[in-house]
């Protein structure tokens, strides 16, 4: 058995390794790349995997009970309610709107009695949160206009999820309901649907308040541990624990592991949270694609390609359609809106779900379930294919409105300083930089920040900075200086790497989120890099120091010191970051030499008296 399991671990592993860099240098998705290589190696090609993939898909849908539970941590309350007009208005109206039409479509056609097509209905309305939201990201779209409209209607249906799944037995009352041999049975399959709705509400309810008044005190307790590895093992604890009691209800367990994120959204190891699961989402989340490619029953497809493959199609098209309407009521670009509406017009992982619990029932026959969930399997293949079409044949001609008169790649203008990403980071530079006479070419992948930087004056180059063409017509040959300053981590370091290859005179600003995203500029041997929130936090710091009876000259000092010993102790950390236990006690001893160097700084530095600069200081120590 051991030997078994490490063999299919082997099988998985090595599909991922090959097929994920083949589709990423194919410029494909790497969701793309685990989903091809679940077929490859799934029953009805290699055979390496058990029947239908169930085996790896009982491990794998893991993956998505680990991003359910992130995506429950951001739902910080704030956040949703400023972004409540996209969330319920672009949520509801695509929720209502698609369902409305399958339901009424199928029910026409295929003469499906209104229970049945109802669940297959709401099942289809939903998209993929996993291949929606690891595209944007690998796309660098996350922080785009694109990227937050879709992320404001994933949200929208994975909250819908819960009265979806809270309704569907309702919809079993009346029904014949006989469970059949094949099909897993809760704990309260046998209860009528009224009873079975109360149960599921109510256990929703327990986990609200267990976690509030229970798992976050238990948390306190674990924090004063100080063991990383004991907070790690609490919170798989916490999502294992809440998911299996979903599960004891019938529900899926992604939803148990959603509601323990909105619990501790707010609570302050939010951030430590999502650092200890993040590795493990990553890896079973790509596990989990794998699962949907070998999932993918092609003797189904086989015995009626004509139902299914038509089915899949018009489901697209309805689904794109929705959402270019959409798109059109919120006023977005062309390109936009394709964007938006391509990426979203697939069915979901929880459509998975909702089948498999309204099989269990009987409010679908096995069969007919079985080739919805076909449907689900192709229409999420065929995305990364589509968002490719989209890229490469769509988007060229239909640009900003400005696009076809400013083609990135004939650049109308030679600059010694070039920036890439024009957001808040960027514009601040930008704007510093020509008030002192200094004029940079720009370059922006945000469509509809490019058409608002225009209208305001700011000249704005729309093109993807990691495309090699785009930076020589930019004029990184002759210019002096490049400042990555994209929003997107990943992005800005591919830019840099491509930077470094192809254009070794060039001098390279990078902006960095954090030290992590720091370290991984150190290794591929960047030397200038400006952390976003050092400097700012510093600065406030500073102002803390003169408010606490420090002097403005001593506190400035004190806080360009504190900046060179941090930059000084990331590029030495960053050689030990790959080893977690040395890296913790480098830290540890960076911080106390830090601390020790600035004290005797302070005591030691003569020309900290000299406050001739410092106006406010000198003005109360003027006699009146």
């Amino acid at each position: 058995m051991e030997t078994n399991f490490f063999l299919q671990a082997i099988v998985y592993l090595t599909a991922a390794v090959v097929c994920v860099p083949v589709a990423k240098k194919m410029g494909l998705s790497s969701v793309l790349g685990y989903l091809f290589s679940g077929i490859i190696i799934g029953p009805f090609l290699l055979g390496f995997i058990g029947s239908e993939g169930q085996d790896l898909m009982h491990f794998a849908e893991f993956g998505v009970v680990m991003m359910l539970f992130l995506i429950g941590l951001e739902l910080d309350p704030y956040k949703f309610w400023r972004m409540r007009k996209f969330i319920l208005g672009m949520g509801s109206i695509q929720m209502v709107a698609t369902t409305a039409i399958i339901f009424i479509c199928s029910s026409i056609i295929f003469d499906w009695n209104w229970q049945t097509a109802l669940s297959i209905s709401l099942a289809l309305s939903l998209s993929s949160t996993a291949i929606v939201l690891q595209t944007l990201k690998e796309k660098g779209l996350s922080q785009t206009s694109v990227g937050r409209s879709s992320f404001a209607v994933l949200l929208f249906q994975d909250i819908a999820v819960i009265p979806i799944l809270a309704i569907i037995p309702i919809l079993a009352t009346g029904q014949n309901v006989i469970p059949t041999e094949d099909v897993d049975k809760s704990i309260i399959s046998e209860f009528d649907g009224w009873l079975q709705t109360l149960i599921v509400t109510g256990s929703i309810a327990a986990i609200y308040f267990i976690g509030k008044y229970i798992i976050v005190p238990l948390l306190h307790v674990i924090a004063r541990t100080r063991l990383q590895e004991l907070f790690t093992a609490s919170a798989l604890l916490l999502v294992l624990s809440v998911s299996y009691l979903m599960q004891l209800v019938g529900l899926s367990p992604a939803l148990g592991a959603f509601m323990a994120g909105v619990v501790l959204a707010n609570s302050e190891f939010r951030h430590e949270l999502e650092g200890d699961i993040a590795p493990f989402k990553g890896l079973l989340l790509g596990l989990f694609f794998i699962g949907v490619g070998a999932s993918i029953n092609f003797q189904l497809i086989i015995d009626d390609p004509a139902f299914i493959l038509i089915f899949g199609f018009i489901l697209t098209m309805v689904k794109f359609f929705v959402f270019l309407f959409i798109g059109k009521i919120y006023k977005k670009k062309i390109d936009q809106n394709f964007l938006f509406s391509i990426g979203l017009s697939q069915a979901g992982e929880f459509g998975f779900v909702i089948m498999s619990f309204s099989m269990k029932l009987n409010i679908i026959p096995n069969i007919l379930g079985n080739e919805i969930m076909a449907i689900i399997a192709i229409s999420m293949i065929a995305t990364p294919f589509l968002l490719l079409i989209n890229e490469r044949l769509i988007d060229p001609y239909f640009g900003v409105t400005e696009k076809k008169q400013e083609n990135f790649d004939d650049i109308n203008e030679t600059n010694d300083v070039i920036i890439a990403g024009f957001g808040n980071f960027g514009s601040t530079i930008g704007r510093l930089l020509k008030t002192n006479g200094i004029a940079a070419t720009v370059l922006d992948m945000d469509s509809d920040r490019v058409d608002s930087l225009r209208k305001m004056g700011f000249k704005v180059y729309y093109g993807d900075a990691t495309r090699l063409e785009l930076l020589k017509a930019a004029g990184c040959e002759n210019a002096k200086l490049f400042i990555a300053a994209i929003d997107n981590p990943t992005v800005n370091l591919i830019v840099i790497e491509l930077l470094k290859k192809h254009f070794p005179h060039l001098k390279i600003l990078a902006r960095a989120k954090n030290r992590n995203d720091a370290f991984e500029q150190i290794d591929i041997g960047l030397k200038n890099i400006y952390r976003e929130n050092l400097y700012s936090a510093v600065h406030l710091g500073v102002d803390a120091l003169v408010y606490m009876g420090q002097r403005r000259y001593t506190a400035t000092r004190q806080g360009q010191r504190f900046i060179k010993y941090d930059e000084d102790a990331t590029f030495r950390l960053a050689q030990k970051r790959h080893d977690k236990k040395a890296f913790m006690v480098s830290a540890l001893e960076e911080i106390e030499l830090q601390e020790q160097l600035l004290k005797s700084d302070l005591f030691n530095f003569d020309g900290a008296r000299d406050h001739a600069w410092d106006s406010e200081s000198f003005k109360k120590e003027m006699p009146e």
